[in-house]
């Protein structure tokens, strides 16, 4: 399963590389979202500092729609999926391929944000390494909820409709606890035993857990 990850992993980010759409147009989309946001709220600087970890956020939620989209449309485009299952591929190695491949370019897409939140909200961040661990586990449990479901809406024909649907209120829970702890981190509060970070912890392991154990029927339906 760890082999057939890692070379699932390594071919979808060598497509990425060559593609270049994660550079070339989601990367630009979630600046423009954070650009708008900003717009919107024309607010004071206190409180676009304080508004910023949720406004952070939620551009990458709508940006993962994107990565965990193409993620899996590379695998269902041609039948190419077929092949897999033929070649034996395992189930849980696809998954976590995948989850991989999307968490790569999902963290890489974040340090660049992370520089425009800095510049367009200035936020005072006392507490970077909370920021880089929440960053982290908030990343894997978006991917892995991300692929899973990308695959589960795969077989209609509104996926770019129902995608949304199922992704959004799945990940509000990591939303949420990414944003808190967050906030922490942004304020005299930080600490790695912040609570909100240990539910990070706990809604990865358990979406990673149940993509590598039903991932399989999922591809099957």
């Amino acid at each position: 399963m760890w082999r057939d990850a890692l070379l699932m992993a390594g071919k979808d980010l060598r497509i990425e590389f060559r593609s270049k759409v994660t550079l070339n147009q989601i990367l630009p989309f979630a600046f423009v979202t954070l650009i708008v946001f900003a717009f919107a709220l024309d607010t004071s600087p206190g409180t676009l500092q304080k508004v910023a970890p949720g406004l952070f956020w939620l551009a990458v939620l709508f940006s993962s729609i994107f990565s965990v989209d193409r993620a899996v449309a590379i695998e269902t485009n041609d039948n190419a999926g077929d092949g897999l299952a033929v070649y034996g591929v395992d189930s849980g190695g696809i998954f976590l391929g995948k989850v991989t491949s999307v968490f790569v370019q999902l963290f890489l897409l974040e340090a660049v944000l992370l520089v425009g939140v800095v510049i367009l909200y200035g936020p005072a961040i006392d507490g970077w390494p909370l920021v880089l661990l929440s960053a982290f586990f908030a990343t894997v449990g978006i991917s892995a909820a991300g692929v899973m479901y990308s695959q589960l809406a795969s077989g209609s024909r509104a996926k770019q409709t129902l995608l949304p649907l199922l992704l959004i209120p799945v990940t509000s829970p990591v939303l949420l606890a990414a944003t808190k702890s967050w906030q922490d981190a942004f304020s005299s509060t930080a600490s790695l035993g912040d609570p909100w970070l240990r539910l990070l912890i706990v809604f990865s392991v358990v979406y990673l857990a149940l993509g590598a154990v039903f991932y399989g029927s999922i591809l099957e339906a």
